[in-house]
């Protein structure tokens, strides 16, 4: 396409406001409910979807329909604005503008023992009992009810619950998904005295690598960040100033890896050193469930800085 193409503010607010389940759905896209938003599988990466905004989970970026447009159907900026213009004529419906008060976090309703969770983390995932017993003594892990999910709770440095990462422990179950209202700075984690942080993208993942590195593993760091965001991390240093090391320890897939980079790259002016963790199958639980019982050095690939 040649040629400057002058678009009304009406237009452009128009295209800006197009509902991005609606323009999916249309081209045959599956879209799948999470708490309040709905979320997009971009290959094999997350995207999450809220009217006519959208967040991708593992590159750290998002827009409106416009910038959704331009980005995954790889069109300019005057091509975005025709086809959105193109297709809401009588096609696809427009988000009218509105303000959403922030959501109320509550802890799910805990069920009156944790039966099904010990099962499911314990036989099926591997978990060492006393990593995990110690966890749910501090009460970072429960069964809820009605639907028996695992839920991982996260606190702020007053102990206040901010954070709530919830997974299915049923056979046949792949739910997984954080409590309305989770604030992601203060996802899932452990506080050490140590100046070591190892981060980790899923709780299951952080408990894993732990029970194959026992020796000593109170007196260090870990955060799982339920995602590739590194929110969690940034906190943790904040509440923690002694941290001086820190650990990237995501999937061994590009996205994964992708993300380790992008965070280590941060760290080059904040005198602090870091390292990727590259677990030896695509994340630590599976590494913990081959059995090889190795300690770190022998279990993963080491990138340093």
């Amino acid at each position: 396409m040649s040629g400057y193409i002058p678009f009304t503010d009406e237009q452009k607010e128009k295209a800006r406001r197009t509902d991005l389940a609606c323009l999916l759905r249309s081209q045959g896209e599956t879209l799948r409910k999470s708490g309040s938003e709905l979320e997009w599988l971009n290959g094999s990466q997350k995207v999450t979807i809220r009217g006519n905004l959208w967040f991708h989970q593992y590159e750290q970026v998002g827009g409106d329909s416009i910038d959704f447009v331009r980005k995954f159907y790889h069109k300019s900026y005057p091509e975005a604005m025709e086809y959105l213009l193109g297709r809401s004529d009588g096609m696809l419906s427009v988000m009218p503008p509105a303000q959403k008060a922030p959501s109320k976090f509550e802890l799910p309703p805990a069920n009156d023992n944790m039966r099904r969770v010990f099962a499911y983390l314990l036989s099926k995932r591997g978990i060492d009992k006393d990593v995990l017993y110690a966890f749910v003594h501090k009460k970072m892990i429960y069964e809820s009810a009605p639907y028996h999910n695992v839920v991982f709770v996260g606190f702020d440095k007053y102990g206040i619950p901010r954070h709530a990462n919830k997974r299915g422990t049923s056979s046949a179950s792949t739910y997984k998904g954080n409590a309305v209202g989770s604030v992601p700075e203060y996802s899932f984690h452990w506080n050490g005295r140590s100046d070591r942080l190892y981060l980790f993208e899923a709780p299951i993942d952080m408990l894993s690598f732990i029970s194959m590195n026992k020796n000593g593993w109170h007196n260090h760091s870990y955060a799982a960040a339920c995602s590739v965001s590194d929110k969690v991390l940034f906190q943790c240093i904040q509440d923690n100033p002694n941290i001086k090391n820190v650990s990237i320890c995501f999937d061994s897939d590009e996205a994964g890896q992708l993300a380790a980079q992008r965070i280590t790259a941060k760290f080059v002016m904040q005198g602090i050193d870091s390292e990727i963790l590259v677990p030896v199958n695509k994340d630590w639980n599976e590494d913990l469930l081959c059995g090889e019982g190795l300690e770190v050095e022998e279990s993963c690939q080491i990138l340093r800085r």
